[in-house]
This record gives structure tokens, C-alpha cells and sequence, in this order.
């Protein structure tokens, strides 16, 4: 889940102008920062790493602008992705690349959406959802469980499950562990993997 901040002054300067729209919002370098900063450096989709600059992030439209045009300077609409994959073949593509214009069913940085509590992670790093509807999304839509990215997921939840089988009284420190992936300036790629399966751990699921 994005907890989406204060938006840039320079954004709501720029949408109270005449004739405003993002092709023509020059400061597009202060959104990345602000984008950047509330997702604490992961892309809003695969959670992989992304920097605020124009090479290492795009400013995603989650309703897109070509259907949406009223929602193109919207902050709430405004999302920080990875590249990607971008220039490589359409299967190998993901995350906003692979979007393009089409619709998702459910907001990352929506509260109401509540996107955490729709995810599982399987012990293979594949991501599913309980929604058959945004199923098919993560898999068609966002190409989510393409191989590299389901091994990157893949070692962040050996990672874990390694920190708990081997730490005496993981459960007693399962809040701890919580706690200290979730209030980092900046998260590591992937690490709502960890924060989920710690958070079955806290709730007693058995593995």
C-alpha cells in the first residue's frame, strides 16, 4: 500500500493555470522526487527498485491519460513505476510498459482499495490475488510473474523463512522485524514479500 503525501506545490500551480496539462508540467523532476519518496524507492507495482530520475523511473498515469485526460494532472493518479523492461520484446515487458493505456481494476496507492489485503505470494516468488478479475491484471496486464521477477521474490521470501527458522523465538520478534522493514526511509526491492509473510507469522499462519 502507497500512502500518498502532500503533492508538489509546482503540480498544483500548474494545474490551476490555463491551457495546463502534463505535457506541458515542467518541473516533472520535482513529482519524481515526491513519487519517489512516498513509495520509498520501490516501483508501485513489481516493488523493484526505482531512483527519481528520468532513466531509472516513469511517472505512471493508473488511469491513463489518452482515456482519462481529467485525471493527467491528478496527484492522487500519479504513480512512480520501473522502466519496465522497456525496449525489450512485449513478453518480456512489465510494470507501466506492459500497461500501456489499459485499465486496472485496483489503485496501489488507493486506501479504499486496500491492495495489500488482496495478495498472496506463493513459495515459487508468483504473485496472486484472491480477485479472479485483477488475477488476470497482475498476469496479462502487468506481466507480475515473469521469471526474474518471480526469482527476485523468490529470495526475498528464502531470505525470511531462513530468518525464521534458524532465529530462537522468531515469533517474539516477528513486530520487530515488521517494524523495521516498514519504517525505513527507504525499502529494499521487494520487501512487501517479507513484510506479508512476517505478517502471516504475527497472525499465527504455520510454515
Amino acid at each position: 500500500m502507497i500512502s500518498k503525501g502532500v503533492e508538489p506545490n509546482s503540480l498544483a500551480h500548474h494545474r490551476a493555470q490555463a491551457h495546463s496539462d502534463y505535457n506541458n508540467y515542467a518541473q516533472k523532476d520535482e513529482l519524481r522526487a515526491a513519487l519517489v519518496g512516498e513509495q520509498k524507492g520501490l516501483c508501485s507495482y513489481c516493488t523493484g527498485r526505482i531512483r527519481a530520475v528520468s532513466n531509472a523511473m516513469k511517472i505512471e498515469h493508473w488511469q491513463c491519460q489518452a482515456t482519462y485526460p481529467q485525471q493527467q494532472l491528478v496527484y492522487g493518479n500519479l504513480l512512480g513505476a520501473c522502466l519496465g523492461g522497456e525496449g525489450s520484446s512485449p513478453t518480456e515487458q512489465h510494470c507501466d510498459t506492459r500497461k500501456a493505456n489499459r485499465d486496472l481494476k485496483w489503485n496501489p496507492a488507493n486506501i479504499a482499495h486496500a491492495i495489500e489485503s488482496r495478495l498472496r505470494y506463493l513459495a515459487d516468488g508468483t504473485v496472486k490475488s484472491t480477485d479472479d478479475e485483477f488475477n488476470t491484471q497482475i498476469n496479462d496486464v502487468l506481466g507480475l510473474n515473469l521469471s526474474y521477477l518471480k526469482n527476485s521474490r523468490k529470495a526475498v521470501l528464502d531470505t525470511v523463512l531462513s530468518w525464521w527458522r534458524s532465529t530462537p523465538n522468531a515469533r517474539q520478534r516477528v513486530q520487530q522485524q515488521i517494524d523495521h522493514r516498514t519504517n525505513a526511509a527507504e525499502h529494499q526491492p521487494f520487501s512487501p514479500v517479507a513484510v506479508w509473510f512476517l505478517r502471516r507469522k504475527l497472525g499465527g499462519a504455520a510454515t
